[in-house]
């Protein structure tokens, strides 16, 4: 980053249960003085009205402490796309800039943060024949049969999705009968396209697994304690949503879900819901270290917020 242009936005990124927003509500008590700043979500689960216990959300106490963006947009039966995150994300970085404060990008959606980064690629637009083919593949040999498929085609995919993760499975599935090339061919950023440097992104990356392993268990307890399946049971009530959208496949939803089904016992889900989030850590973290220009700070020391804050005065120059 160019120390003459210091950045208009900031990035907190950062695995599951890292102490993200804790960081965002520090950084928002310390920037007050400056002007403040605004908080835009950059998280795929926060933008669905009615999932709050699963998806960690904010509390009406910190969500009133300062201003947040792009969460209780959605309703769980219609998707969010990484493209509409970049164009209300761009808009929103303008609208708060407007008003002299910061914005501050949250999340743990490195899909979103890629995008952002990065830009978007060409993607080819949805077959209907050809998607129609692969969910009669899906009926006819399951999931796993499509799953080793994308591994031959397209193992980079492959070893970055969850086995279970049907949609992106179908899509990278769809991707390659269309074009004859991976998914992951269109998501590399070309080379010689400048990585944009105005928004300064900082990581929270724990030194110790085993201290994220532990705040996940801790945490995934309490949304059991706070009601999670009651919320899964009164979404299911609706009536219109189903296992295979995206919404209901976020982890704990998920997991919920198929418990209810199953009629499994609760200790068997939480199990099941505590792997599954270690998972998505794990690929949080992996998508984290490909990104060369984050400002790493370790989640698990005990200085972690005095440092976020920090780094941030020290990026952006007095009275930016």
């Amino acid at each position: 980053m160019n120390k003459a242009q210091p950045p208009t936005a900031l990035a907190l990124a950062g695995p599951t249960a890292s102490g993200k927003t804790a960081a965002a509500l520090a950084l928002a008590q310390a920037w007050h003085a400056r002007g403040g700043l605004e908080i835009i979500s950059v998280d795929s689960a926060l933008v669905f009205r009615g999932m709050d216990i699963g998806t960690a959300k904010p509390t009406p106490a910190e969500l009133a402490a300062v201003p947040h963006h792009l969460i209780d947009i959605r309703d769980p039966l219609h998707a969010y796309s990484a493209a509409e995150f970049v164009r209300d994300a761009e808009l929103l970085m303008t609208q708060i800039r407007a008003r002299g404060r910061m914005p501050l990008l949250v999340g743990g959606t490195m899909l979103y943060f890629k995008a952002l980064f990065e830009g978007l690629s060409d993607m080819p637009p949805a077959d209907a024949g050809v998607r129609e083919g692969l969910q009669q593949t899906l009926a006819q040999e399951g999931l796993n049969a499509l799953y080793a498929r994308l591994q031959t085609v397209d193992p980079i995919t492959a070893a970055r999705l969850a086995p279970a993760d049907t949609q992106r499975i179908l899509r990278a599935l769809e991707v390659w009968q269309i074009t004859q090339k991976p998914i992951s061919s269109f998501q590399t950023r070309n080379a010689h396209a400048p990585m944009r440097s105005d928004i300064a992104l900082i990581a929270l990356e724990p030194v110790e697994r085993a201290w994220l392993h532990t705040r996940i268990a801790q945490r995934f307890d309490q949304m059991l304690e706070q009601g999670l399946m009651h919320e899964v049971q009164t979404l299911r009530a609706r009536g219109d949503l189903h296992a295979d959208l995206p919404a209901m496949r976020c982890v704990g939803y998920r997991q919920a879900w198929e418990a209810l089904d199953k009629q499994a016992p609760v200790a068997e889900m939480r199990e099941k819901g505590i792997f599954a989030t270690r998972q998505l850590a794990k690929r949080q973290i992996t998508w984290l270290r490909s990104m060369a220009h984050r400002h790493r700070v370790a989640a698990d020391a005990p200085e972690a917020l005095a440092q976020v804050i920090a780094l941030t005065q020290a990026l952006i120059r007095p009275g930016k």
